[in-house]
């Protein structure tokens, strides 16, 4: 699909959340996931020469099209089915969407959901591009988090049987996911990524693709902000999210009593839903393993999940802390890594996925998932260090996440794809 010498490139992304202008419109809550997401559409939607749409399911029964502040919206009703399964109703309302917004290259942002393929099987792939967040078919087999299944088995509760939706049947459903997944990623001619990570699994998968490589651009708060030692609480660990085993918490945990011999007043807050703190009968397996290892360790006191925070909230809380940790068994390249650098406080990140990519100048702040005393040793290395231990942004990550270069490079791709 050529673009026009005379029109503006016509521009439709398809995502996975909500941007939060149409929420707004829809008096429904803005996501507390995503803020990258409206941060770059920002920048893209201020350029001259590009109409951009944006359109994702909801749970709705009707189809949506608005127009705000310049961009169209669509939202294709899900009728309160689950997005995880392929959705073959979605097919008419991805047509209506493609006759609507008459794309010139469309951006599928992520491959974890069904909806994306729908576009795929009614519109077509010619002109259709797919950013790499995370890669399902690859995370499944990372799910458990080094967890044994005996504990797992161990640790099924109430609710996990009720909703069918225990770590085990977690992962199956990651694995259904995958395939998904892996039919998209052989469907496209484009693939954009950011670490050899994301690239060495996508060429498994479609070795005639092509490539392109783009920088993500972050949360506003993480251009503006910077971390200073005087400021933030020492010995507070602050982890972005922990919500189930892939994330790592339960390896912090256990590196904690070697911590607190050395710092006992350590604590650690984690960004998101208490797991822990629910009536017997939602507590779910996971919720109740991570209970176990902080009575086990004695860590009642030593530790505090936020609740769900917006942008300001989570800056915050990167500012107070004395270290940030990315703890997953296997990652793309975190955003939540990315905003610690860009802060320029002390982190650490296990040696997984893509991460290294991103902590190639600062090696020291890499350990293996498994070595919780490796870990344990280096947050106390940090806590020593103090004012020390502070990083910089240095020339590689501020490029990394550049906001105009970024954009500048996602415009360069789409006109690549458009001219065909």
């Amino acid at each position: 699909m050529q673009q026009s010498k005379h029109n503006k490139m016509k521009i439709l992304w398809i995502t996975n959340i909500m941007l939060p202008p149409i929420c707004e419109a829809m008096n429904l809550p803005s996501p507390v996931i995503g803020g990258w997401l409206y941060s770059s559409a920002k920048k893209i939607y201020g350029q001259d020469n590009i109409t951009l749409s944006v359109a994702t399911v909801y749970s709705g029964k009707d189809f949506i099209h608005k127009s705000i502040e310049g961009i169209n919206y669509f939202l294709l009703p899900l009728n309160g089915k689950n997005n995880q399964k392929y959705n073959k109703e979605l097919e008419p309302y991805w047509k209506q969407v493609n006759d609507i917004a008459t794309p010139d290259v469309v951006h599928l942002h992520g491959t974890e959901f069904a909806h994306s393929l729908a576009y795929i099987r009614s519109c077509g792939s010619n002109n259709v591009a797919v950013s790499i967040q995370g890669l399902t078919h690859v995370l499944y087999h990372y799910y458990y988090g080094g967890i044994k299944a005996k504990t797992i088995l161990q640790n099924i509760t109430f609710r996990d049987i009720v909703r069918r939706d225990s770590i085990i049947q977690q992962q199956r459903k990651f694995e259904k996911r995958g395939d998904i997944e892996k039919e998209i990623l052989r469907s496209v001619n484009h693939i954009i990524g950011r670490t050899e990570w994301d690239k060495a699994h996508t060429w498994a998968i479609n070795p005639d693709a092509q490539y392109h490589y783009c920088g993500e651009t972050l949360r506003d708060s993480f251009y503006t902000n910077k971390w200073e030692y005087c400021n933030c609480t020492p010995h507070t660990i602050f982890l972005s999210q922990a919500g189930y085993p892939l994330k790592g918490l339960h390896q912090v945990l256990k590196a904690m009593p070697l911590v607190l011999r050395h710092f006992p007043d350590t604590h650690i807050n984690v960004a998101g839903e208490d797991i822990i703190h629910k009536p017997w009968y939602r507590l779910s397996g996971y919720g109740k393993y991570i209970k176990s290892l902080i009575n086990k360790y004695d860590l009642n006191e030593h530790i505090t999940f936020t609740d769900s925070l917006n942008e300001q909230q989570i800056c915050q809380q990167y500012l107070c802390a004395n270290l940030f940790i990315c703890p997953s068994c296997i990652e793309n390249s975190p955003n939540s890594l990315g905003e610690a650098q860009m802060l320029g406080m002390p982190y650490l990140s296990a040696y997984v996925g893509g991460a290294p990519d991103l902590v190639e100048e600062n090696t020291k702040a890499l350990y293996r998932f498994e070595e919780t005393s490796m870990l344990a040793k280096k947050i106390c290395d940090i806590f020593t260090a103090k004012e020390n231990a502070a990083t910089t942004a240095t020339k590689s990550v501020l490029s990394r996440y550049d906001a105009a270069k970024n954009t500048d490079r996602l415009i360069a791709i789409y006109n690549e794809i458009a001219k065909g």
